[in-house]
């Protein structure tokens, strides 16, 4: 049965209680549970429950990278780079724990391990856009930008309301001292809601004039 049959998650999160009452050992469950207590931004429960779901399922990779991320939604890198290193091992194929060691490597200024990681996904994934910008990010962040480019153009036309994209493409325009397809980077990561920051706009501007 499926979210889509319930009225509200209220009574999606009562069917799923019933169902634990009477199978309390059931991963998949304690994993529903935490996806659905995740959709009302209730994120103590929700880990409650993802932790539940692999402690009763311990090959349950989807838990794992479920608890990196709300790790990530509390700053806890770290946190987030473990369990999702937990969930490569149990699903050594399954892309996106991949894309958030990567993504969690580059911000803590790894690029060396970030970009191997980020290649796996892509490998496991080749449609995998955020992995993909995340890969472009780490490449502009090296100064290789004939990797970065070809990688942000595909991400942004695989998914044009990718703003981070779009704003990092417009970066690798900057370095190239190509004003007028920065700006117009910026313009498109705007329209997708994405705040470029001010320094980036004022540089841009002050180059086009």
């Amino acid at each position: 049965m499926s979210e889509q049959q319930f009225q509200n998650v209220d009574e999606y999160i009562a069917y799923l209680q019933e169902h634990l009452a009477q199978a309390p050992e059931c991963g998949n469950t304690h994993y529903n549970l935490g996806v659905a207590y995740l959709s009302k931004h209730e994120y103590v429960t929700a880990e409650k429950y993802f932790r539940s779901a692999v402690a009763n399922s311990p090959k349950m990779a989807e838990g794992y990278v479920q608890l990196g991320g709300l790790c990530l939604e509390r700053g806890d890198l770290e946190g987030c780079l473990n369990y999702n290193q937990l969930a490569t091992q149990q699903r050594p194929f399954f892309a996106v724990p991949w894309g958030n060691i990567g993504f969690v490597l580059l911000q803590l200024g790894d690029s060396d391990k970030a970009i191997p990681a980020l290649q796996k996904a892509l490998k496991y994934d080749p449609k995998f856009v955020q992995a993909m910008a995340t890969l472009g990010s780490a490449y502009y962040s090296r100064g290789e930008l004939d990797e970065a480019q070809p990688l942000l153009e595909k991400a942004v036309e695989l998914q044009p309301m990718f703003g981070p994209a779009w704003n990092n493409l417009a970066l690798v325009h900057m370095a190239r001292g190509e004003w007028t397809k920065a700006d117009e980077c910026v313009k498109k990561a705007a329209e997708t809601g994405y705040e470029v920051e001010q320094t980036v706009l004022d540089e841009i501007a002050g180059n086009l004039k």
